[in-house]
């Protein structure tokens, strides 16, 4: 006995209803988790990830990316390594400072793609100190965390210059720079577009500091890079090579409206003050990313060379537990192709 025609119509539109929510959800089920953890805070430079995340880029690429803040290169390397994620911003040193100082670690994270192609780890100082090149360090009371990578690398900058003994203070990353303006010590390091924008901070005028990039003083270290643990490469390769597509997409597009991507910023953290985090994602792109050495490396990739001395440079400078092997860091085929790494084109002229 057939139903009523009145009563088969909600059962059909019941049924139609079933059947796309079934159909959309092998769609959905198709995506991958990625775990992110960025080096730091939710600051200018987290928009190189948030813009991506902000335009679907990466749901575009069938992923499902969480991003979230972290508290420094060292610890990102750990968390990636540990599994808690699966992928992570990080400076290349201290990647290879966990490499060589955890041989037998069974997941070591490797970096994918390079990012800030030269450190932004810089010395800086304050006019008044009379010091102006490198060489006037020596005997100087020198201050910064001690996971500062800038500290961390001083061996390399300290031989590269010529520089003697220094004696090292060490705080908590908010005091750095007070204690600079203080007097405490003579000079810091740490990374240029974060403590120059803290000295002003701090009401010392721009004009009245000085910085000394470590690249433009002899130590062509490379900076952050994007890095993945070794089982998140085996388990899911082609996501690897996906997340790196839209993120290069992403490259391109904080690179021709900075100005526009702070507000992905903003979004994850309503406190921050969007014309200092604009200068701080301007500077970090003209010293780390929009550099000669990126444009003549291809940005993304690296040199053996140059990678190859860095490896030993750390290894000496970090004194660890074995030799960096700079092949075991590194692997670049999860890299986008040529053309979609050319972010050059997006930049204003």
């Amino acid at each position: 006995m057939s139903l009523p025609a009145v009563r088969r119509r909600p059962l059909l539109a019941c049924a139609a209803a079933l059947a796309l929510t079934a159909a959309a959800l092998p769609a959905r089920a198709q995506e991958t988790p990625v775990k992110f953890q960025l080096d730091w805070r939710f600051e200018g430079p987290a928009a190189l990830f948030l813009v991506p995340a902000a335009k679907g880029y990466f749901k575009a690429e069938k992923l499902n990316v969480s991003v979230d803040a972290g508290n420094g290169s060292g610890g990102t390397v750990t968390r990636v390594a540990s599994g808690a994620y699966d992928m992570g911003f990080a400076d290349l040193a201290a990647l290879m400072e966990f490499h060589a100082n955890n041989p037998t670690a069974p997941n070591k994270p490797v970096a994918v793609m390079m990012v800030y192609n030269n450190t932004p780890a810089a010395v800086l100082t304050l006019k008044k100190s009379g010091i102006t090149k490198p060489t006037d360090l020596t005997g100087k009371k020198m201050g910064a965390p001690v996971f500062d990578a800038g500290r961390k690398a001083w061996p390399i900058f300290a031989k590269a210059n010529g520089i003697g003994n220094v004696p090292w203070t060490a705080m908590d990353p908010p005091l750095r720079e007070t204690m600079l303006v203080r007097g405490d010590i003579d000079a810091i390091t740490g990374f240029s577009f974060t403590s120059l924008l803290n000295l002003e901070a701090r009401g010392v005028k721009t004009e009245d500091i000085v910085v000394m990039p470590y690249p433009q003083f002899g130590v062509k270290l490379y900076g952050n890079a994007v890095i993945a643990s070794e089982d998140f490469l085996k388990k899911n390769p082609e996501a690897v090579k996906a997340f790196l597509r839209a993120f290069s997409k992403g490259m391109k597009d904080v690179i021709a409206d900075p100005k526009a991507s702070i507000e992905t910023v903003k979004a994850r953290d309503g406190i921050i003050n969007t014309d200092l985090e604009l200068r701080r994602l301007k500077l970090a792109l003209d010293a780390t990313v929009l550099t000669p050495d990126a444009k003549a490396e291809g940005f993304g990739n690296v040199v053996p060379a140059r990678l190859a001395l860095m490896a030993s440079q750390v290894s000496d400078a970090f004194a660890t537990k074995e030799r960096v092997n700079a092949t075991a860091v590194w692997n670049p085929a999860y890299l986008p192709s040529a053309a979609e790494r050319d972010i050059f084109k997006a930049a204003k002229k």
